[in-house]
């Protein structure tokens, strides 16, 4: 799919970018070969349920490969906030940094 120059302007006004004429010519040909490889993507054939997923191999033989959960000791507290510019009951105290 090739874009003209004015879907190119429509994107980078809609992006708030002001591109220079050979910028535009750039990413104008940068996005359309994105479009056109993202059109490729819709001719893979997805109606092999093997073939539809990440998982490789026969049905039968496929497992979860997860882990138990097992709790562990992990790092105190004590330690962990050690080195902690500001604290406060027992948590990271940090600068806020949206208007109230």
């Amino acid at each position: 799919m090739t874009l003209t120059r004015e879907d190119v302007l429509k994107i980078a006004n809609l992006a708030r970018l002001a591109l220079t004429e050979e910028e535009l010519a750039h990413y104008g040909a940068q996005l359309s070969a994105v479009l056109d490889y993202a059109a490729r993507l819709n001719e893979v054939d997805l109606s092999d349920p093997d073939t539809a997923g990440a998982a490789a191999g026969p049905p039968d033989q496929r497992h979860n490969i997860f882990r138990e959960d097992e709790i562990i000791p992990s790092l105190p507290t004590e330690d962990a906030l050690f080195n902690a510019a500001a604290t406060a009951d027992g948590q990271f105290l940090i600068q806020s940094v949206l208007e109230e």
